[in-house]
């Protein structure tokens, strides 16, 4: 399956094991809840959705990498103790807790979250020593003499032997108690998750023509050569900042990425002419709407690898800019509640004040469980610096506190109309444009509308704040019938 199932897969099964009856006990009790194992290749995203899963169901996170580990670290020291059995001491082997079980404890003791993911990873590339102790620990959740604590699930992964010579096979007995979850890389499921993220466009660009590359490893003759999920999004973090200082994206920088000559060469190549189109055609011109005829008659005279670009190009930015406006809407309809408790206070500046502090030991609590994503970092961090604004324009002792708040509040949303308006224009500028340059029915308004389709963030602004562009041309061109077409078609043309 690919990573986006697997993913739905181990959060209900997660959910599954969490479940509680009447008396409070869970329902699959715990020495019956297999671990799962997911089993993938190298850079797909596997340790990435561990991440979300805990995030989106607000349970804590330990993870580990089972390769660094010893035996005496997974296990716990030996040490002498003094035990009397029938009247008679004895001197008996036990052991210090384990640093991977100390963790959980730890988590949960800083946190305050008594359920989670243990995700161990690299779990059957572990040292010789370790291995028949980690078969134990699958099997009965123990390192050493401790066991996981319960509320704990234990996911697992791994890369298949062709990835990895360090890689020890499990038995038919440890593979019986485990759920095993083979996951392969899968581009259309990564470009959703690549589009929400915001990828660099030229990244999105090169491999909608190039999608054999998205995952590629091979052998040669100078060795193992390999291009990971993971490589194309931290290449994507690494352009935008070398943009955004004015600093030459070079092969080499992207050799540091993509570890294939052959594959450095051709995007380096298609960078340099994404930034080509990108400068000729000024998008941010004809997103205002101002549309030149010798720029119409050079757009409708391009090949396709430079109408898809541009295309791409208008794209990342009218749904950059929609992706923030929908967090702006989504803040301000969160702290609604929040807004009208700390208006009936009777000390609103005390009321802002443990508004503040709330969202602090959100953060917080979430970051010592391990669970708090970037994004929801960055809500948070926006949500109370509205609240410190609100504060920083009252005083403690102002009877019109509330009615300060309030106008605080509602010129914020009434700025954040004007964007939506703004935007919405911007949106029809888009249309105008493909229209011009290529024509309603075009394969570029395809891409276009499909694009905007898939994107959660521009879909959930056409639903709340309305199209009639979108509504128009998703109609006309039937996107969700016609897609499979247009990839098959584009696939022809390289």
């Amino acid at each position: 399956m690919n990573i986006a199932k697997a993913k739905e897969y181990i959060k209900n099964t997660v959910k599954l094991y969490l479940k509680k009856d009447e008396f409070g006990d869970y329902r699959i009790p715990v020495v019956r809840q297999r671990p799962v194992f997911l089993l993938g290749a190298p850079g797909i995203g596997k340790t990435a959705i561990m991440e979300q899963i805990a995030s989106e169901l607000g349970i804590a996170l330990v993870s580990y990498s089972m390769t660094h580990h010893t035996r005496q670290s997974a296990l716990g020291l030996p040490f002498i103790d003094k035990k009397e059995y029938d009247g008679n001491t004895y001197d008996v082997s036990e052991y210090t807790m384990s640093e991977i079980i100390a963790s959980v404890y730890e988590t949960m003791e800083k946190s305050g979250v008594r359920e989670g993911i243990l995700f161990l990873d690299e779990i059957n590339c572990v040292s010789e020593t370790l291995f028949p102790s980690m078969l134990q620990f699958l099997q009965f959740k123990i390192f050493g003499r401790h066991r996981v604590p319960d509320g704990w699930v234990i996911v697992t992964a791994g890369n298949p032997p062709e990835y990895n010579r360090s890689v020890r096979e499990f038995d038919v007995v440890t593979l019986d108690r485990l759920k095993v979850i083979t996951v392969e890389a899968d581009y259309p499921a990564w470009k959703a998750y690549a589009l929400e993220k915001g990828l660099h466009g030229a990244i999105m660009g090169f491999l909608e023509n190039k999608k054999d590359y998205f995952y590629h490893i091979e052998t040669t003759s100078e060795g193992r050569s390999y291009v990971t999920a993971r490589g194309w999004e931290d290449l994507s973090d690494i352009i935008n900042l070398y943009e955004e200082d004015g600093l030459k994206v070079s092969e080499s920088l992207i050799g540091q990425y993509l570890r294939n000559d052959k594959i450095v060469r051709e995007f380096a190549a298609y960078y340099d002419l994404y930034i080509k189109y990108r400068a000729s055609y000024n998008a941010e011109a004809l997103l205002s709407g101002d549309i030149n005829e010798s720029v119409a008659e050079k757009a409708k005279k391009a090949p396709m690898d430079e109408r898809l670009s541009l295309v791409g190009i208008l794209l990342d930015k009218v749904k950059g800019e929609v992706k923030d406006i929908m967090h702006l809407a989504d803040d301000y309809k969160e702290i609604l509640p929040a807004l009208k408790s700390v208006k009936e206070s009777a000390d609103v500046a005390a009321a802002l004040k443990t508004q503040i502090e709330a969202r602090n030991t959100i953060i917080s609590k979430k970051e010592m469980s391990g669970s708090l994503s970037s994004s929801e970092k960055r809500k948070h961090k926006r949500i109370k610096s509205l609240f410190g604004l609100m504060l920083a324009g009252v005083n403690e002792d102002d009877k019109n506190a509330a009615e300060v708040v309030s106008k605080i509040y509602n010129d914020k949303v009434a700025a954040l109309k004007e964007s939506t308006k703004a935007e919405q224009e911007r949106l029809h500028n888009l249309f105008v444009t493909l229209s011009t340059f290529f024509g309603d029915e075009s394969n570029e308004m395809l891409v276009a509308v499909t694009e905007l389709t898939l994107s959660d963030s521009t879909a959930r602004f056409f639903n709340t704040f309305g199209s009639e562009d979108y509504d128009k041309y998703n109609a006309l061109l039937m996107v969700q019938d016609r897609k499979e077409d247009l990839r098959k078609e584009i696939d022809n043309l390289v």
